[in-house]
């Protein structure tokens, strides 16, 4: 199995976090659980949600034994209702138990991720913008989580400082302006690379759009503002990609689209989520 062609990096995480959590063993099992009982793990769904991550939970439990079987029953993206069965794990009861929490506290933050992010997306029905992600992710799981981002429907922003020039308040300050700071970046990176300016009034916004800015994000810019900033540039300069960023809620996201930007940006979708209730119940199959 491949997930997203990363397949050997996940692997490596996965040891990681397991170790983290097994340490010298599962002491609990070991005296509790006969070796040779085999069981069957049936994971559902506590409540209603769109499901991400069951390739991952597959995977965790191949880490720890081969010998498992895991059919899965859903497919992420799938909409599932309370009491939904997931996907069903089967052979050794240590192997299960063993995999138990980590494929279930992977499965649970992803689908949580999926699951808010669909309901940005609802709320955006019938309107031309797109729905992204920020860096504001967990360490170490930052792939995971924007790939659950798209399983809910939205886009992914930046991956990370590498792959993307955004110009922030403190370039600015570091650069001495606007139009320095664009210049300097122009000059230092391929001519495929885009340049993104955060600005917060129109006098930062006419700076960029003279700097040459290819995207220009409104930052926290109240919604009367943001409409007038956004007529502006896309009568000066209709090819730039207009981002909105800042405090967007289920409740005012709506209305920033309607100002006619291209792009929202929402980092609460993987800061500020709930995941979703998964548990996985054993079905004794037999004692060795």
């Amino acid at each position: 199995m491949m997930f997203n062609g990363y397949n050997a990096g996940l692997v490596e995480s996965i040891t990681r976090w397991l170790e983290e959590d097994i340490g010298a063993g599962d002491i609990t099992s070991a005296v509790t659980v006969p070796q040779g009982h085999e069981s069957k793990g049936i994971i559902h769904a506590k409540e209603a949600g769109i499901v991400a991550g069951i390739e991952i939970a597959q995977l965790v439990f191949e880490v720890v034994d081969r010998t498992l079987t895991f059919t899965p029953l859903v497919k992420d993206g799938d909409s599932v209702a309370k009491g939904a069965v997931l996907a069903v794990v089967e052979g050794s009861t240590h192997s299960v138990l063993t995999g138990e929490r980590l494929a279930l506290n992977l499965l649970q933050r992803m689908s949580g991720i999926a699951t808010k992010t669909r309901t940005f997306i609802d709320v955006l029905n019938g309107l031309p913008v797109r729905l992204v992600d920020t860096r504001k992710t967990t360490p170490g799981h930052r792939m995971l989580e924007k790939y659950a981002v798209r399983v809910g429907g939205g886009s992914n922003h930046r991956f990370g400082l590498y792959d993307a020039v955004m110009i922030k308040d403190n370039h600015i300050k570091g650069s001495g302006s606007i139009a320095e700071a664009v210049s300097r970046a122009r000059a230092n990176i391929p001519h495929t690379m885009k340049i993104e300016v955060e600005t917060e009034n129109l006098m930062q916004v006419d700076e960029a759009l003279t700097a040459g800015a290819d995207i220009i994000m409104l930052d926290n810019m109240e919604p009367g503002l943001m409409k007038q900033a956004v007529s502006h540039i896309k009568e000066k300069a209709p090819h730039v990609i207009v981002e909105a960023s800042g405090n967007v809620s289920l409740q005012t996201i709506r209305s920033i689209a309607e100002s006619g930007v291209d792009v929202i940006s929402v980092g609460r979708l993987t800061y500020s989520f709930e995941s979703l209730d998964i548990s996985l119940d054993l079905n004794e199959k037999k004692v060795g």
